[in-house]
């Protein structure tokens, strides 16, 4: 819901912000360009507040079709960012607050708008409302799926995919289908317990199994829920022998990837459905859905659902 909400709201803000850039561009170049001290305040706090907006809004939409023309790490970057703009912000309008309690004070006639001078100021909302409501129905189908005939702008549709769900990276680029296939795989438990495990997939399936419909949830903006089984990693640290509030990190097959590894604090660690899964809707898991073994579990963005697995570090 919330990386859903999020992504959309930035897409529909992408009209918002264009338009008022459009009506305050020529205040840009008025002169004198400083006039008071506050009035000098708000013009410095415009360079951060529209170079964050602008930056927050681009980035934003490259990551949803997975584009990253920069150097830096995205999530990071989009996340202090923001935190700028948003400072920024409240520069701004302290320093406007004047001005509008002013303006908000008088009570003078409204006199009607002269024709003929261009789009009114009803006209500019309302194609700006109807420009962002264009864009949330063509991208919003990536999550809810009675829009997914409409969202010809999302970059992906939740229902296609590997037994039906869409795919970030596949085996082939995370470079994994050879050793995951390996017969020889083993899933590895150790750190703080009592008992060393080494898991065939047999081993895992002989245990109890449980079944959660649970949603992968991308930052992209996309989700979509499958029923999946597999054996509860608070069984797995049971039999392990780990202690009551241990916590743990589940690492991949994969190699030279931010989210090779993946933290489980102690409320997924106790969740019964926080999976250790191998199969999806009924059937084994797909190569590029993370056969041999993935981690799905509640409440966890998408990038944090690692798949081949092969380890985990009981702390």
């Amino acid at each position: 819901m919330t990386q859903s909400v999020h992504v959309a709201t930035g897409i529909a803000s992408i009209p918002l912000l264009l338009a008022k850039l459009w009506t305050v561009f020529p205040k840009l170049w008025a002169w004198p360009p400083v006039e008071s001290v506050l009035h000098g305040l708000e013009r410095v706090a415009l360079v951060p507040l529209v170079a964050g907006s602008v930056f927050e809004l681009f980035s934003g939409v490259a990551n949803t079709a997975r584009w990253y023309p920069y150097p830096f790490f995205f999530t990071s970057t989009h996340y202090w960012v923001a935190w700028l703009t948003i400072g920024a912000l409240l520069v701004h309008i302290g320093a406007k607050l004047p001005i509008t309690r002013e303006a908000l004070s008088r009570r003078r006639e409204r006199d009607p708008e002269p024709p003929g001078e261009g789009l009114s100021r009803r006209g500019l909302l309302a194609w700006v409302g109807a420009t962002a409501g264009i864009l949330i129905v063509g991208t919003v189908g990536e999550t809810l799926r009675p829009f997914r005939r409409l969202s010809v702008l999302a970059p992906r549709r939740p229902d296609i995919g590997p037994q039906g769900l869409p795919v970030n990276t596949s085996a082939h680029q995370a470079g994994v289908g050879d050793v995951a296939r390996d017969p020889a795989w083993r899933f590895v438990v150790d750190g703080r317990v009592k008992t060393r495990l080494s898991l065939s997939l047999e081993d895992l399936r002989a245990m109890p199994r449980r079944e959660a419909v649970l949603p992968i949830s991308c930052v992209e903006g996309w989700s979509a829920s499958a029923r999946w089984t597999g054996v509860s990693v608070a069984e797995v640290l049971r039999r392990a022998g780990a202690r009551p509030r241990a916590t743990a990190v589940v690492e991949s097959l994969q190699r030279d990837s931010t989210y090779a590894r993946s933290s489980l604090n102690r409320s997924h660690v106790q969740d019964p459905d926080t999976l250790l899964a191998y199969e999806v809707n009924g059937e084994t898991l797909d190569l590029d859905h993370g056969y041999p073994l993935r981690l799905i579990g509640p409440n966890r963005p998408g990038v944090m659902q690692t798949k081949w697995l092969y380890r985990m570090v009981v702390r």
